[in-house]
This record gives C-alpha cells, sequence and structure tokens, in this order.
C-alpha cells in the first residue's frame, strides 16, 4: 500500500528541477481607447492641431503561443511566453467610425513570468500567481483603408509605432493527467499603449506637403491561454 502512494504521488511531480514545454491558443482582448488625431507637423512646421471627436479601437485577435519553463522551487517557476505575431485590425470611433476598419499592425510580446504555483509539487491540480514584464513591439503597421487615406489624411500615409516594456499580470492553473502530460489554463493584464505615428504626403493647393499626425492607443489587452503540455 505504502509503495502504491508513491507511485501515485511522483506520477504527478512539478518539482524543483523540472522544465516544462506548453502550446496552446491565445486570445487577445485589447480594451482600447484612443486620444483624438492631433497634427504634429505641416510642410516641417510645428503644429499642434487636435482633431475633435476622433478616434480608434482594435479588434481581438487570436494566435497560436508556446512556451518553455523551470521550476526554481517546488512552488516557484520562470516561463518564457512567445506567441506567432497576431494581427489586428484598427476600427475608427467618433467621426471615424463611418469609415470602419482603417488599418492593421501585427503584434509582438515575447514576455518572462515568474509564477508561484499553490498545493504540493505531487498534487495534480495546482493553481499559481504570477507577474511579469513583456516586450511590446509593431510591424507591417500600415492604412488599408483608402477612402479614410483620401478623404481625411490627404494622401498616401506611412505609420510607425513605439515599442515599450509593459507588466504582465497572470492567473491560472495546470491538471497534471500523468508524470509527464498536463493542460492548463490562464488569464493575464497587461496595462500598455503604444503612440501611432503618421507621415503622410499630403496634396494641397500648394502643391504635396509633408503632414505628420499622432495618436496615443490604449490597448490593455486581457488574454487568455489554453495550453497542453509536457514535462520533462
Amino acid at each position: 500500500m505504502a509503495a502504491l502512494a508513491c507511485m501515485t504521488t511522483a506520477a504527478h511531480a512539478q518539482s524543483a528541477g523540472s522544465f516544462v514545454l506548453s502550446t496552446g491558443w491565445f486570445h487577445l482582448a485589447p480594451q482600447s481607447s484612443s486620444e483624438p488625431l492631433r497634427v504634429t507637423s505641416i510642410g516641417g512646421s510645428p503644429t499642434n492641431i487636435t482633431e475633435a471627436n476622433t478616434g480608434a479601437s482594435l479588434s481581438s485577435a487570436d494566435t497560436i503561443g508556446f512556451t518553455l519553463g523551470y521550476f526554481v522551487t517546488d512552488h516557484i517557476a520562470a516561463e518564457f511566453v512567445l506567441g506567432y505575431p497576431p494581427s489586428f485590425d484598427l476600427t475608427g470611433t467618433g467621426s471615424f467610425e463611418r469609415f470602419g476598419k482603417l488599418g492593421q499592425a501585427k503584434q509582438w510580446s515575447p514576455t518572462l513570468l515568474f509564477k508561484y504555483f499553490f498545493n504540493a509539487p505531487t498534487a495534480a491540480f495546482r493553481p499559481y500567481l504570477g507577474i511579469g514584464v513583456s516586450r511590446v513591439w509593431f510591424t507591417d503597421a500600415k492604412i488599408t483603408n483608402s477612402a479614410f487615406e483620401a478623404n481625411v489624411l490627404h494622401g498616401p500615409t506611412s505609420v510607425d509605432t513605439d515599442s515599450s516594456w509593459a507588466p504582465v499580470f497572470n492567473a491560472g492553473f495546470t491538471y497534471a493527467f500523468d508524470q509527464h502530460w498536463f493542460a492548463g489554463v490562464s488569464i493575464s493584464y497587461l496595462p500598455l499603449s503604444t503612440t501611432a505615428k503618421l507621415n503622410t504626403a499630403a496634396r494641397t493647393p500648394v502643391g504635396t506637403l509633408n503632414v505628420q499626425s499622432q495618436t496615443k492607443i490604449k490597448l490593455n489587452p486581457i488574454v487568455s491561454y489554453v495550453n497542453i503540455g509536457y514535462r520533462f
């Protein structure tokens, strides 16, 4: 009987020195809002013109993700998280709402998490709390709405965005099926914002002028992750 008990507890061990690898599905749900569009330069001359009742929001997105973790102790683990960059749609709000989708961009956000696991390392069910940091940047940002580009921006426009660090607050649980295989569910929150900078070759009555404008967008995504993993 004692030997059987030892075999049962060992089957679910998540203890110091264990490596874990998982893959699964991320759902990113931005709680987004933006400041009004602000024109900062016309023809090289600084300006500060705010376009009232303008704004944009980001759509939700889904992508595949991967994690690699290491149990430093029986209860503390470090985990590196990386997802295939999801593509977000930028949709107009306020007076821009009539244009619908304005553009799109891909987000990169590799993350380092530190997690505290509750329950004994031999328990099958182990909830945890985590905190970490993410480096966030965007690629392939572009305006895709020709009507918006022609009637509001008045010419071909390129888009650039800031990169930034963001804290990550995380909670979830894992459930071990045997000594190696487990499944997990987690949810994370990132207080995150970025500044989108627009550079437009605007067509005007006096010729083509370079017009620079920008808006600060709050993303604040809630990220859920459903995964299956393997423990080494």
